[in-house]
């Protein structure tokens, strides 16, 4: 199954209250944190929510 690598690249620093929230959701906590989710539709969904401030990439595993 692909799993997906999710790294912050920009702060959250006035961002909306639930932008906030799904960061912490995903797991990242400053720039340059990176978490490893498995790949599926909630979390594409939160990802695309934070498009702005992530960066994402698909690895095996």
């Amino acid at each position: 199954m692909a799993k997906l690598k999710v790294t912050q690249t920009r702060s959250t620093i006035g961002r909306l209250k639930n932008q906030i929230a799904t960061m912490e959701a995903l797991g990242l906590k400053k720039i340059g944190s990176f978490k490893i989710h498995d790949d599926n539709a909630v979390i594409k969904g939160m990802i695309d929510k934070v498009k702005h401030l992530v960066s994402v990439e698909e690895i095996e595993g």
